[in-house]
């Protein structure tokens, strides 16, 4: 007899080295950097550690090529998009429109609640009639009106809120009436706000903190 090295098994010409479908795995919280392996979850050995997924992650630079799709909400300190960037302040800042060379940054107005608002002006009429669809979204309860009247003294009065649908309006000293207005409320849909709550993190909501992605 000779010594046999056994059963000859050829080896791999190269190695593999493409990629395959990630996300699946264990999700990973902390917010470390991405990488990408190269085996599918099929070609991973049944005796080793499940691998983590990157549920969120940290990137020092981020270069979109084409589209960004976002099906939550963007928190950072500053993102530029299109032109316009945007920051913690929800600021937006633009090529000034009829100053060349300036540039023109506006902040979003905020307030402790989810409000909406409609405005317009009324003229020769006593009624402002509030969009259809105000029915199902805002609370009829909530429903604040402001009049800026024009021209002369009107002496306006907000007279009634009819049904959370318009608004009747009529002038103290019977004046043809002609004013701005500005209509907001609260929407109704969702939970109310909760403006001030214990926390050091988003996690810290006592509400319905669902809709919210973010890095912690």
């Amino acid at each position: 007899m000779t010594d046999s090295a056994g059963e000859f098994i050829p080896s791999p010409r190269s190695q593999d080295c493409s990629k395959h479908a990630g996300g699946w795995g264990r999700p990973m919280t902390d917010p470390e950097y991405i990488w990408y392996g190269n085996k599918s979850e099929a070609d991973y050995p049944d005796d080793a550690c499940t691998p983590y997924y990157h549920k969120n992650a940290q990137i020092d630079d981020l270069t979109i090529n084409n589209d960004l799709n976002v099906t939550g909400d963007i928190f950072a300190g500053e993102v530029t998009a299109g032109g316009k960037t945007l920051s913690s302040r929800k600021d937006f800042d633009i090529p000034h429109p009829t100053k060349g060379g300036w540039r023109l940054r506006h902040v979003c107005l905020e307030g402790p609640e989810a409000g909406v608002y409609y405005r317009g002006r009324l003229t020769n009429d006593t009624m402002i009639n509030l969009p259809e669809y105000w029915d199902g979204l805002v609370d009829p309860a909530t429903i604040t009106v402001s009049l800026t009247q024009i021209g002369s003294s009107q002496d306006l009065i907000v007279d009634a809120i009819q049904w959370g649908k318009r608004i009747k309006v009529r002038s103290g000293t019977a004046a043809n009436i002609d004013c701005y207005f500005l209509v907001h409320a609260e929407r109704k849909d969702g939970e109310r706000l909760i403006v001030e709550y214990e926390g050091t993190s988003i996690d810290d909501y006592p509400g319905d903190n669902s809709q919210y992605t973010h890095n912690k």
